[in-house]
Order: C-alpha cells, then sequence, then structure tokens
C-alpha cells in the first residue's frame, strides 16, 4: 500500500508539472481544469496495467475513467476559443512578477496534491487484489450512477443554456438548475462517495473516506461554489435566485 500511494504522488507531480509547461505556453492556467480529470484517466490506467487485477479494482478503474473523460472533454469543448477563465485570469494579474513560481506551486502542484489525496479510493483498490465483490459494490456504483447523471446532464443543460445567444446576461434556472444551483457539483461529489464505498470493505478500505470529504470540501467551501458565486454578488436576478434555490442538495424551489 505504502508503495503504491508514493509511485502515485511521484506520478502525478510529474503529470501536473507537465500541464504546468502547457499552461506557461500557451499563457492561460485554466488548462489545469483539463488535466484535472484525465489525471484520474491517467492513473487509474497505469495502476490497471501494473498492478493486480482484481474485480474491484475494475469496477473502480472503469468507473473513474468514465467520468474524468467525460469531465475533459466537457471542459476542453467549454473553454474552446474563450478567454482564460475569470480565477485564474485574476490570479494572474495578482501575482505580478511571482506570476510563473505561485502558478507552479498555487495551481499545478496543489491541484496535484487534491489528486493524489482524492484518489486514495483508487490506489486502495490498486494495492491488493481480491476476487471476491463485496456488496458494497451494489450500493457504490448506484450512487456513482446518480452522480454521474447530475454532473452530466446539468454540465450539457448549462452549455445548451449558454450557446443561445438570447439567454446572454441571464442565469440558467431551468432543469435541474430550478433545484439547485450547482446540480453538476452535487453531482461530482454524490459520484465519490459511491466510490468510497465500493472500496470500503476492502483493508484500508476506511482510509478512503479522505477523497469524498476532500472533494465535498473544495466544491462547497473554497474553489466550487464560493468563488463562482462570488462573480455575481451584485447580479440582482442572480441574489432572487439564490434566495429560492438551494445551492446543493437538490430541493423544491422556495415560492
Amino acid at each position: 500500500m505504502q508503495n503504491t500511494i508514493i509511485s502515485a504522488a511521484l506520478f502525478i507531480l510529474g503529470y501536473v508539472s507537465l500541464w504546468f509547461i502547457v499552461g506557461m505556453v500557451r499563457k492561460r492556467n485554466d488548462v489545469a481544469d483539463i488535466g484535472w480529470g484525465l489525471g484520474f484517466v491517467l492513473l487509474s490506467i497505469v495502476c490497471l496495467l501494473t498492478k493486480p487485477v482484481s474485480l474491484t479494482g475494475v469496477i473502480i478503474y472503469t468507473l473513474v475513467i468514465l467520468w474524468g473523460m467525460r469531465l475533459s472533454v466537457h471542459i476542453a469543448t467549454r473553454s474552446a476559443g474563450k478567454a482564460e477563465d475569470f480565477r485564474y485570469r485574476a490570479w494572474r494579474e495578482a501575482w505580478g512578477k511571482w506570476f510563473v513560481l505561485r502558478s507552479y506551486l498555487q495551481v499545478y502542484v496543489l491541484q496535484g496534491g487534491f489528486m493524489w489525496i482524492i484518489s486514495m479510493p483508487i490506489l486502495i483498490a490498486a494495492a491488493q487484489y481480491s476476487d471476491h465483490l463485496h456488496w458494497t459494490a451494489v450500493p457504490g456504483v448506484l450512487l456513482w450512477g446518480i452522480g454521474f447523471g447530475f454532473e452530466a446532464i446539468g454540465d450539457y443543460q448549462l452549455s445548451v443554456f449558454v450557446k443561445n445567444k438570447q439567454n446572454k446576461g441571464d442565469i440558467m434556472q431551468s432543469g435541474l438548475w430550478r433545484y439547485s444551483r450547482h446540480p453538476n457539483y452535487f453531482g461530482e461529489v454524490l459520484l465519490w462517495w459511491g466510490i468510497f464505498i465500493i472500496v470500503l470493505p476492502l483493508n484500508f478500505g476506511w482510509l478512503g473516506i479522505i477523497s469524498p470529504l476532500t472533494i465535498t470540501f473544495l466544491l462547497l467551501f473554497v474553489s466550487g461554489i464560493p468563488m463562482l458565486e462570488a462573480k455575481y454578488k451584485d447580479n440582482p436576478q442572480f441574489q432572487a435566485y439564490k434566495k429560492r434555490t438551494s445551492a446543493f442538495f437538490p430541493m423544491w424551489p422556495k415560492v
């Protein structure tokens, strides 16, 4: 287990360093968002090719690869032909002469650290061989499926809304977005809890809880909801939407 964790840390450090080079060449650090999901995909593939293959591992790798590929393709498609994401652009302006160093440490290395922590269920499954599939795989896969559906459908609905020029300046408030201001984030959190449940019966499976706890904390309190909603703090339409719509858990909107 220890060797697997250390090897994964070194792999991820090399991976995010390559994305740092890409970001510097392209002069936009939001490429890190494309690399996020893809990093989990590559890590899963490496584990599949280098570790004993178990049924639990195959399930985990498959679910992570499906999630990561969809997310990376979605983000790459969304950002194509557009300026750098406003959050990264603000950091570019604020960091001044320290931009290169702080970009490497605070964007890429920091992201790599979170990737390493959140990938813990993958590493737990990779570190041990078991031909027995525990019953927790059923609720875990179901929970992942619900979460994946919320994330994929929410992203799709928002992309369709944004592409419609008639909606320029308006706030998305239909579909899943009627019941949650961030249904895609809700889905992301849910699917990682599902992955944790699948590996829970394995040796050191309990350690995997650090994965969904971390992604939940990040999206609810750090880089997810707070940073996105700060952009709309002076938008009356969003403030009205905020008053009647749940921030995270899908709920019937208030009248």
